[in-house]
């Protein structure tokens, strides 16, 4: 019964230094410095001096302003004149034809920084004119498991001799990456789960402030950036300049407490239940479980499986795809849309079909003692042989099915012309550990490779297709990447919280167009990761892992320490230890999976990152505690 249950670096960055370069830290972000200063031009001349943004509860009059004085072309109109409330497919097509007609049309000169200014195609930042954007983003998808990466090599040929021998087959990724931009040097920022989604949805890195928990009330989240002030009707939306954006998701996180508000500034939005943990059916009958997942949380997921999983369609992610094909369906006709997915795959439980998993290990659910939930251990100590591969198998297999159900929504895009003038992006939140470090399952020790060089691939309408990209990037660059898509400006930042984010229409344009010169990474009170894409320093706190302070009023989850009471907008943290490893130093273009600790051997090099740590602490507008905590000022 319990069987039963489960069953259901391509070159040198562009416009960077060579890295390696001792000189590396004294120019530091000097790019993301340029788009700092060059922001503040483009908001000049995207915004109305003075307007606030449209985020949580902000006024719309000034974006209404704007679009009046833009000469904006008017967007259709959703209301039809009676009798033709249900029109013909060839209509809609049409009509869609002649707006894309016109958007390739018409060119406009934009301010990109200082002393710079080029002709642009629709959606460069705070452009009138811009393109559908629809972002997948994936829960803990390795990027060794994504073929645009390995080459369909084994495993175990590509960075880690501690991988498993079998090559792990994604059409439907190696399809998008063909058609789009692939980054080869992409790293995540705020993990695990739902701080990686802050970072995505306000455009900042998260874990330097806070954990695991919602928007804040001053957060200028994303899709109320598109789609503007929540609760207005879809016509209202689309009159005032704004842009239809739609969320499709399984990931409960979003809408349970401690971190349940992601979903309010779409314009609509769905959610299919039943994952994980998703207390979803109560009902009082039998139903197969695994023995050890009877008493815990787990124990939701295999009951609300029991109700919903009759065939492969049931599966949750194939339930997003499918909901999102019939979206594209019905609302391909809005102009400029917004289409976030948000797939809990291949998150665990790892369960896939048993015909995905036999290729891996035919014994896969035979195995005694494994179960669909990640262990999240030293596996050489907890684990047997047999064990150990199993999960691994699982999680592979869990990845090739999310891949199908890609392909399925890849399809769609084809069959519905939508390539032409829509952006499609697909990466991952983060890794995790599959036997790397010793490790199964992620938050345990740095943000090392596995867990946080991620994939993303950028298939942009008309350019950069069937290319690579080795410029630094983060999931932070999602946020002004989609506004300027979309053609929405970038908003009116406070001083003292300024964007993180680099817009990436223009890498995907121009292979040396610059990002900048060093990646953060990390967890909110643990080690501090910085990499200039050749060393990567994750740097370990001091003893007492002291001061540390929360900043923010919302509502937190998984919090295992407590909290101080509120002093000028942050609490305290208490007694929080750290991972039990020491700074950490590694040369990555001879050891990519940081398997050897060069801290003690490269001292100077050390110092050197450390240095950069610092000044980009500052940069970024970091809580100066975080230095001190660290122990490099």
């Amino acid at each position: 019964m319990v069987r039963q249950a489960e069953r259901g670096h391509h070159g040198q960055p562009g416009g960077r230094r060579a890295p390696g370069d001792p000189a590396r830290h004294c120019v530091l972000h000097g790019h993301l410095r340029h788009h700092l200063a060059g922001e503040r031009q483009v908001r000049a001349i995207a915004e109305p001096a003075g307007g606030r943004p449209p985020g949580r509860g902000g006024d719309p009059a000034p974006a209404r302003r704007a679009h009046r004085r833009a000469g904006r072309r008017q967007p259709i109109r959703l209301s039809l004149p009676r009798g033709q409330r249900h029109r013909p497919e060839e209509d809609l097509q049409r009509d869609r034809g002649a707006q894309v007609g016109r958007l390739h049309g018409q060119r406009r000169r934009v301010r990109t920084g200082p002393g710079r200014v080029r002709g642009a195609d629709r959606g460069h930042a705070g452009g009138a004119i811009g393109m559908n954007t629809i972002v997948i983003l994936c829960d803990t998808l390795r990027r060794d498991h994504v073929g645009a990466y390995t080459g369909g090599r084994p495993l175990n040929q590509c960075w880690s001799a501690e991988a498993p021998p079998w090559a792990v087959p994604t059409p439907a990724m190696d399809r998008l990456a063909a058609r789009g931009t692939t980054f080869d040097n992409c790293w995540t920022g705020s993990t695990p789960c739902m701080p990686a989604r802050r970072d995505i949805y306000t455009g900042r890195y998260e874990f330097l402030e806070r954990g695991w928990g919602p928007l804040e009330e001053e957060d200028l989240d994303l899709p109320r950036q598109v789609s503007g002030p929540p609760n207005q009707s879809v016509q209202w939306t689309v009159e005032h300049g704004y842009r239809v954006s739609y969320l499709l998701t399984d990931h409960f996180h979003l809408w349970e407490q401690g971190a349940g508000n992601y979903h309010m500034g779409y314009t609509g939005f769905d959610f299919v239940r039943g994952c994980e943990a998703d207390a979803y059916r109560t009902d009082p009958v039998a139903f197969a479980c695994p023995q050890g997942d009877r008493l815990s949380k787990n124990e939701r997921h295999w009951r609300n499986v029991h109700f919903i999983r009759q065939r492969e369609e049931d599966y949750f992610c194939a339930q997003v795809f499918e909901r999102a094909i019939a979206w594209l369906e019905a609302n391909r006709a809005h102009r400029d849309f917004y289409l976030h997915l948000d797939i809990f795959d291949p998150h665990e439980p790892w369960d896939p079909p048993e015909e995905l998993l036999v290729q891996f290990d035919p014994r896969g659910y035979d195995v005694p003692g494994v179960t669909a939930a990640a262990p999240y251990i030293p596996w050489r100590e907890k684990l047997t042989e047999a064990q150990f591969n199993a999960y691994r198998a699982r999680y592979a297999a869990k990845v090739v099915f999310l891949d199908r159900w890609l392909g399925r929504f890849l399809d769609a895009l084809d069959r519905l012309d939508l390539w032409r003038d829509t952006l499609v992006i697909l990466t991952t939140d983060h890794g995790t550990f599959n036997g790397d470090h010793g490790r199964i399952g992620k938050l345990q020790t740095h943000e090392h490779d596995a867990k946080a060089h991620i994939p993303f691939i950028a298939a942009h309408p008309t350019h950069g297709h069937g290319e690579r990209r080795s410029q630094l990037v983060q999931l932070v660059d999602i946020y002004p990447t989609v506004l300027a898509a979309v053609g929405r400006p970038l908003p009116q930042t406070p001083p003292d919280r300024p964007l993180h984010g680099v817009n990436l229409l223009p890498v995907i344009e121009n292979p040396t167009a610059p990002t900048r010169d060093f990646a953060l990474c990390g967890q909110f009170g643990h080690s501090v990761s910085i990499t200039d894409g050749a060393w990567i320093l994750h740097q370990a706190p001091v003893p007492g892992n002291a001061p540390l302070f929360w900043h923010g009023y919302s509502l937190a989850k998984f919090l295992p320490y407590p909290l101080g009471p509120f002093e000028d907008g942050r609490r305290s943290v208490v007694g929080y230890p750290p991972w039990p490893a020491p700074t950490w130093l590694s040369d990555k273009r001879r050891d990519p999976n940081e398997l050897v600790n060069l801290a003690d051997r490269a001292p100077a090099k050390l110092r050197e990152m450390q240095a950069a740590l610092r000044e980009t602490l500052v940069l970024l507008q970091a809580p100066p505690e975080q230095i001190e905590r660290l122990g490099i000022g």
